[in-house]
């Protein structure tokens, strides 16, 4: 995700918040037989701790939010005391919650909010007739609004295989700017009284690090946006008042539980959605841990001021920044090496994408982030953007010296055998987008890549065989937050149409549940705390009906969540 928001800065109640947090890393386990809080001992089912040596236990004691007690049934009631709760699993599967690696539940709650414009299995849309259709009933249903908004059309997945235009979107209104994004989040679509609100015509040019395409052999914009080129669009999206978001935050945090998640990224988050953020949590309406990553590039002199921490306040803290180095894949804007197998809308045939930033920008924040001790997280699809962020960062570690910063490189879909190794050696942990291999991989093979490059996106065991941890995440709202289908999809690598893509890249189910939990936690220097069953840390846990370790792989997706824990509390029951 690019440019989803631009930033307005709230400092002043930041600096407040930031300086009243209390350290995660105090956590400590409840004192054995300390009758205070009452104790929830978990038996009879299979309990997968994630530990270190990926053990499994008949039981586990939960008190005061914190694992007290790990092992036999009969050492965890000793524990546990007389009065403890016994909570039969009825042979159901106990694990770590899972940590979403990457996402951003701002924008998720945008989507809430707006027309769906997914195609199958997410939504209903098959055609260009179908987005116009949904955009239209939207608006019956809004009539006051003064903008309508859809989320999600896929191209690729459209009987046209190709985006909607300004001349598509006029026959839902010329009176009403009509917006339809992408579902990658990297274009979008608007119609003329759009593009004339935004003073976008025959004599704009292309900003930086962004197209404004044209009707084919004319100047006229055609309505279709890239990269940078949203931003003035963006603008104008109206924001409902902090009540509503507020609600939403409700229903996108009750979302997230449905799958599992007990902690979420807001990854290149806006001054505005901090600020939400910050004001939710004083209000004690964060039941979930949220982390926030501000995009870099957009606050300006006023970065400093979004100090990151290792804490958390009643659920918020800022975990670092974020850069955007590229596009997507799927919306063939992301900055590759070698040219796109078939190139889009008449591109030459050398075609590669291109970058978001300089060199001598990413240079820069890097810089900023390594000087302060800040964690840096970088969008880099292609692997020419990965080129660029392994330079930068390499040139970073050669001035400032080899600490353990956690680098994160955000989808590194197409990185390389020889990146992969100079990753390992600058420190930098890439976090896999693979659930594209269900989502877009019939569309990377046949249009994108080719099925050579196709075959290695989130190249999973390349990684592990050079021992490169990672994480794996579902970039939500880019695809729904179903971490089953995630664990399914890093597994079998299975396309839409039903094919194998990449059968060498496939991780083994314990690597797959790995990067959606301890190694997730890892990521955000949170591994002494989360991402594990192990006394001390906290009890956020996930109770599955079945054991992805026990099932056929091709039916790990089917898993259901039926329950969500967290702090020894539950957030979401099925």
């Amino acid at each position: 995700m690019a440019y989803m928001f631009k930033s307005i800065i709230v400092i002043s109640l930041f600096s407040l918040f930031a300086c009243s947090a209390e350290p995660s890393s105090t956590i400590q386990a409840p004192t054995e037989n300390d009758q205070s809080d009452p104790v929830t001992v978990f038996v009879n089912g299979d309990i997968v701790t994630m530990d270190g040596q990926n053990s499994t236990a008949p039981a586990v004691a939960v008190q005061a939010g914190t694992i007290l007690k790990v092992g036999s049934e009969s050492q965890v009631l000793a524990a546990a005391g007389n009065n403890s709760i016994i909570r039969d699993l009825q042979g159901a599967t106990l694990m770590p919650s899972f940590i979403d690696a990457h996402g951003h539940i701002s924008l998720t709650m945008t989507t809430l909010a707006s027309a769906n414009l997914s195609s199958p299995p997410v939504g209903e849309v098959k055609s260009v007739d179908d987005i116009v259709a949904v955009l239209r009933d939207f608006q019956q249903q809004n009539p006051q609004s003064p903008l309508i908004f859809g989320w999600g059309y896929d191209d690729s997945l459209l009987d046209q295989q190709r985006h909607p235009t300004r001349f598509d979107l006029d026959k839902v209104s010329t009176s009403v700017p009509v917006v339809a994004l992408h579902v990658s989040g990297h274009l979008l679509s608007c119609n003329s009284r759009c593009l004339e609100l935004v003073a976008i015509d025959d004599e704009t040019a292309n900003p930086p690090g962004g197209v404004i395409r044209r009707v084919p052999g004319r100047l006229t914009p055609n309505g279709v946006l890239e990269e940078s080129a949203i931003l003035q669009v963006i603008d104008i999206l109206p924001k409902p008042d902090e009540g509503v978001r507020i609600a939403l935050l409700e229903r996108a945090q009750q979302y997230y539980a449905s799958y599992g998640v007990t902690t979420v990224q807001d990854g290149a988050a806006s001054g505005d959605d901090i600020d939400l953020l910050i004001k939710a949590a004083l209000k004690d309406k964060l039941y979930l841990d949220v982390v926030a990553y501000p995009l870099a590039p957009t606050m300006g002199d006023r970065l400093p001021d979004y100090r990151p921490s290792s804490s958390y306040n009643k659920g918020f803290r800022i975990g670092g920044i974020k850069l955007v180095l590229d596009g997507s894949p799927q919306g063939k804007t992301a900055w590759l090496s070698e040219p796109y197998f078939h190139p889009p809308h008449g591109k030459p045939t050398d075609y590669v994408g291109y970058p978001i930033l300089s060199d001598q920008a990413v240079a820069e924040f890097v810089d900023y982030a390594f000087r302060n001790q800040v964690q840096l997280m970088a969008h880099a699809n292609g692997d020419a953007a990965a080129d660029q962020l392994i330079a930068a960062i390499a040139a970073g570690n050669a001035q400032y010296g080899r600490l353990d910063r956690r680098t994160v490189m955000i989808h590194a879909q197409t990185v390389r055998d020889n990146q992969i190794d100079s990753m390992l050696a600058q420190g930098i942990m890439p976090s896999y987008f693979s659930a594209h291999t269900f989502y877009w991989g019939d569309w990377h093979r046949d249009s994108v890549f080719g099925l050579e490059r196709a075959s290695r996106i989130s190249p999973l065991r390349s990684s592990t065989d050079r021992g490169l941890r990672y994480s794996t995440h579902n970039d939500t709202p880019i695809v729904p937050s179903d971490m089953m289908r995630l664990l399914w999809a890093s597994v079998n690598r299975r396309t839409r149409s039903g094919e194998v893509l990449g059968k060498s890249q496939q991780a083994t189910v314990m690597e797959a549940l790995r990067s959606i939990t301890i190694d997730a936690a890892y990521q955000y220097f949170e591994e002494h705390s989360k991402g594990s069953i192990e006394v001390g840390k906290r009890a956020d846990l996930v109770i599955l009906d079945k054991n992805p370790l026990n099932v056929p792989p091709l039916t790990i997706k089917d898993i259901q969540v039926l329950e969500t824990i967290k702090d020894g509390k539950t957030v979401f029951s099925r």
